[in-house]
């Protein structure tokens, strides 16, 4: 009986372990949103940020390679730079973890943003000018954003 009661006991944490990683999982309705900035150590940059509200999430297959080696600092990143950076994520900086993996994605409907404007306000990054990327930022406009760049937000009334 005890190996029994042992593999009920196994099957349960299993079962409870898989509803709090689906309960993790964002799903359509959700706040999500997409934050660049407050690098620093002591006078923080400001942080600019894209929210929205999830419509879809779907895995598919992503060939995580080498991470792009752009060859100056981050704060002369060109648009073009960035657009690299942003074709290949997720990559892997060692040659070994190369490989194929199932990679979480979000199309998510845009809300509100707030982007630098200048580069005296922040350096360009994926947020600049009004845009995410190379796409306009306008209300209703959705983003195919992987999963690992989002945070959940609060809910606005």
């Amino acid at each position: 009986m005890r190996p029994l009661v042992f593999v009920f006991a196994l099957l349960a944490a299993v079962i409870q372990s898989a509803s709090a990683e689906e309960a993790q999982m964002p799903v359509p309705g959700d706040c999500a949103m997409f934050r660049e900035g407050g690098e620093g150590y002591i006078m923080k940059t400001p942080t600019y940020w894209v929210r929205g509200r999830i419509e879809e999430v779907y895995k598919r297959p992503h060939q995580m390679g080498l991470c792009p080696r752009i060859s100056k600092p981050r704060e002369r990143f060109t648009r073009d730079d960035w657009m690299t950076i942003a074709d290949t994520y997720p990559c892997v900086s060692d040659p070994a973890n190369v490989g194929e993996v199932q990679a979480i994605r979000i199309r998510m409907r845009v809300e509100a943003w707030e982007t630098p404007w200048s580069l005296q306000q922040g350096r360009v990054g994926w947020l600049f000018r009004g845009q995410f990327l190379k796409t306009e930022l306008k209300e209703g406009v959705i983003l195919d954003v992987d999963g690992t760049l989002l945070e959940r937000c609060e809910e606005k009334p």
